[in-house]
């Protein structure tokens, strides 16, 4: 029996029909390796119907390696990838049609006008010519080119040309799409219209997004949840709030504090805390739990008066780092 012939059965042996299910995407043991390199290793990932969902990690994590299976454009070493419940390397056809896919180097016919590279991909895709021009003029429109549209490719700039692919991903209307470092090279104006197309897509849409980035500020501006990938593996997914209460620091706080004289041996004192360090003028608390009230009573106990106090949220970067730090220690599927 062939590997992918053992593959199948093995889907089928596990439930897996081409049929739809709780999930637009999901994996299970999905694992792929080129000769000696492991790029994925045993993915378990379960992606929401209506979701943004960020791929985040550092080049070469495995990211895009990921997407191209979930495509059916590269064959899995070992483990099963659904897409609205269909495997992608057996029903690749009707996987290509629920998902509109943007990678990070466009290509494009350039002697062509951008609106006559969109109707080529509407005619590959099989629309009818009237739905084709409507889904052609109203995606021009979303995404700021219709000014532009009858100019050849070729003259267009890096943004102009991540903007048609992002046109050309949605000329099918798919229920799926993915962007993969989709911002990379754009100027900032571009990169918040994209961003802000991406939530119109969900909200009003409905449709499913998979982002994958290594820029962090972006995924979390968009991102209803993350999964974290180093070195071929997703060490962690789910919410940011979920992640940074994964964290064993996540209670840190920020004080300012006037007529003390020794204000770190103060907060030192504090029951629970772990460490005082002077930061940026203030004092960076790290507790073990919310410690703001027993901060409070100790600084006026001594005649203290505070000008700031707060709780630092855990942001992306924190939690990015954390994990990519920590590496196969920190383990947490989805």
């Amino acid at each position: 029996m062939s590997e992918r012939s053992e593959r199948t059965a093995r889907a089928a042996e596990s439930g897996h029909r081409s049929t739809a299910t709780a999930f637009a995407i999901e994996t299970r043991k999905l694992s792929k390796r080129y000769e000696e390199t492991l790029a994925v290793d045993r993915l378990d990932l379960r992606i929401q119907r209506g979701e943004v969902f960020g791929l985040l990690g550092p080049n070469g994590a495995g990211k895009t390696t990921t997407i191209l299976m979930l495509l059916g454009l590269t064959e899995p070493t070992d483990g099963v990838a659904l897409v609205d419940g269909l495997v992608p390397q057996q029903e690749a056809l009707a996987v290509k049609r629920r998902i509109g896919y943007l990678p990070d180097d466009v290509g494009f016919y350039d002697d062509m006008t951008g609106r006559q590279n969109l109707r080529y991909t509407a005619r590959l895709n099989r629309l009818p010519a009237e739905l084709a021009e409507e889904r052609v003029a109203t995606n021009l429109d979303e995404v700021g080119l219709t000014d532009v549209a009858d100019r050849k490719v070729k003259g267009y700039s890096r943004g102009m040309r991540q903007r048609l692919g992002l046109a050309d991903a949605l000329v099918k209307d798919p229920s799926i799409l993915i962007l993969d470092e989709p911002t990379v090279n754009i100027d900032p104006e571009g990169v918040r219209d994209l961003l802000l197309m991406v939530e119109r897509l969900r909200t009003e849409q409905g449709v499913t997004i998979v982002l994958s980035s290594h820029l962090l500020h972006q995924v979390q501006q968009v991102c209803d949840r993350i999964g974290i990938f180093v070195k071929g593996r997703l060490v962690a997914s789910g919410t940011i709030d979920e992640l940074a209460g994964r964290l064993t620091d996540r209670w840190v706080f920020t004080v300012a504090v006037s007529d003390l004289a020794d204000p770190a041996g103060v907060l030192a004192e504090v029951p629970r805390v772990r460490s005082v360090r002077r930061s940026e003028g203030r004092w960076s608390v790290v507790g073990e739990a919310d410690i703001r009230a027993d901060i409070h009573d100790a600084v006026t106990a001594h005649g203290g008066r505070f000008t700031h106090l707060s709780r630092d949220a855990a942001d992306l970067d924190a939690i990015y780092h954390r994990y990519f730090e920590g590496g196969d220690d920190e383990l947490d599927g989805d």
